[in-house]
């Protein structure tokens, strides 16, 4: 669902959302969707509570008509962010999750590999260390089916 190409670094934005924003602007070009559809997707469902998900990460997602198959993004931003995580941690890394109607179900399997992934020992302080986007994403998806 993330690929190395989906995956950035030193992200500037002041706002969670500025930073939905961002996200849909970059997922519009890599998936070919629409970024009007994405961003309304994404606030829709943040407005509904927010993903921020605690200990500084954040999981964005929405449903996404034109999507086929799961799509997703990791960003690491360049200085933490209020997300209104549940635990009130600024938010460095997001991921973002993109499904199409017909995988609205494995949100919730996705969102279990992620929370598996980052309770692994040292894994989100070799992710906030990483220099490059390929250290980024080894240190967190290389053993990952993600």
């Amino acid at each position: 669902i993330i690929r190395p190409e989906h995956t950035f670094i030193g992200v500037s934005v002041a706002t969670k959302w500025k930073a939905l924003a961002n996200i849909a602007e970059k997922a519009a070009i890599a998936f070919h969707v629409e970024e009007r559809k994405i961003l309304q997707a994404l606030e829709s469902r943040e407005s509904l509570g927010s993903t921020g998900i605690g200990n500084g990460v954040a999981v964005p997602h929405a449903v996404v008509e034109g999507l086929i198959h799961p799509r997703g993004l990791l960003v690491r931003f360049a200085r933490p962010l209020d997300f209104g995580a549940v635990d009130d941690v600024p938010t460095d890394i997001a991921f973002a999750l993109l499904f199409g109607e017909a995988n609205r179900g494995e949100y919730l399997n996705v969102l279990a590999a992620i929370a598996r992934q980052l309770q692994a020992p040292g894994v989100l302080a070799a992710m906030r260390k990483a220099r490059t986007v390929e250290e980024l994403y080894s240190d967190f998806l290389a053993d990952s089916r993600l």
